[in-house]
């Protein structure tokens, strides 16, 4: 069994008034719902129990978990259904969590070593995310800082006497223009002879890296160039860290169509297409990075705990990844409704994150050998 570290709800911390035959009620309620997405009943449940209740009693039980905000009742003389509270009661109070199987294990480290064999980070991430989607019948995830991304060529074109355009373009072929001010008096033959420094020192980093290169290189700064050329490495460093501060992250979602699966009523309809929007507009993306900085771990957030998702009613199941420098620089995970099957979901996202891990700090390595 793997343990992972899972957020403590209020209500587990403290400890509920449940005695044994309430937990076991609760328990299957929850269970069944997020097996069959339905109700449950107390004449089901009286079939489910291991210990001889009858309906009435089960009722009883049940009468006393929904004034507790654990279940609720979605319509009149249904059964009952957990509530957002109630399923974040059971995840932190109930929920075991296995490890993956062998052949799951190497479904993911086989396709996802394929995609980083060489070729672009986009591919390994975009992978990752159609990977997760099909695993988990969900829509996969993958966010990443843009401040990850690999120089792979820097250009500076000039637009008027005091404008010039910087273009940057990163080694999985994605291309950043920024329009910035040019030093007074600066001349073409500075423009290239600037670009042409940079393209020596930082070709391969990222942009922090870069940075960092470019610092430690003042004495050599001085020597290369003059006064005006090492103002413009200064400019175009900072135009491009100021457009990844305005930008930080990019999200790569996979597997929206797993979602519309088995959705009959108007309101799941509704829940969805506000997730859809959601994940279009792509807002509230600076979160999720902050979700996965401050995380440690698999992560779980249902419905409205995560701002980002809480009008269309879904859960988001995370784990963070780290780059060559063991510092996190995005995350991994699984949008879907909240009868998600969490059991299998955590490990798989948590294993995930971690091949993602541990290839790119492979790659960092052998850059850097």
């Amino acid at each position: 069994m793997t343990e992972f570290r899972l957020p403590v709800s209020d209500l587990a911390a403290a400890g509920l008034p449940l005695d044994d035959r309430s937990r076991e009620i609760f328990r299957l309620i929850v269970e069944s719902y997020l097996d069959i997405g339905e109700p449950v009943g107390s004449r089901m449940l009286s079939r489910l129990i291991t210990n001889s209740l009858s309906p009435a009693s089960i009722r009883n039980v049940m009468s006393d978990l929904e004034a507790l905000g654990l279940i609720y009742s979605p319509h009149v003389s249904a059964g009952r259904m957990p509530t957002e509270l109630g399923l974040r009661f059971f995840v932190d109070a109930f929920l075991e969590v296995g490890d993956l199987g062998s052949s799951e294990r190497e479904e993911i480290e086989e396709k996802v070593r394929l995609s980083g064999d060489g070729r672009p980070f986009e591919s390994l991430l975009t992978e990752a995310s159609q990977l997760l989607s099909g695993l988990s019948r969900g829509a996969g995830i993958v966010l990443t800082s843009k401040s990850d991304l690999r120089l792979k060529h820097i250009e500076f074109i000039r637009l008027e006497p005091l404008k010039a355009l910087a273009v940057l373009v990163g080694e999985n072929g994605e291309v950043e223009n920024r329009i910035f001010d040019l030093p007074a008096g600066v001349t073409a033959s500075q423009l290239v002879e600037a670009a042409n420094f940079l393209n020596a020192h930082v070709v391969g980093r990222t942009l922090g890296e870069a940075s960092e290169r470019i610092g430690r290189l003042k004495d050599d700064t001085a020597n290369a160039l003059d006064v005006l050329s090492r103002e413009l490495v200064d400019r175009g460093l900072a135009v491009w860290s100021g457009a990844s501060a305005d930008q930080p992250a990019r999200l790569i979602v996979r597997g929206r169509a797993n979602l519309l699966e088995n959705v009959t009523a108007s309101e799941d309809l509704d829940r969805l297409r506000l997730l859809f929007d959601d994940l279009e507009t792509k807002s509230g993306i600076i979160e999720l990075l902050d979700l996965a900085e401050t995380g440690n771990g698999v992560r779980i957030f249902i419905g409205s705990e995560n701002k980002l998702f809480s009008l269309s009613g879904s859960s988001l199941v995370v784990a963070p990844y780290k780059g060559g420098t063991e510092a996190v620089i995005g995350a991994v995970g699984v949008i879907g409704p909240t009868r998600l099957n969490y059991r299998r979901i955590v490990p798989m996202v948590d294993y995930t994150a971690r091949i993602v891990s541990r290839l790119l700090s492979k790659g960092a390595a052998e850059r850097q050998a």
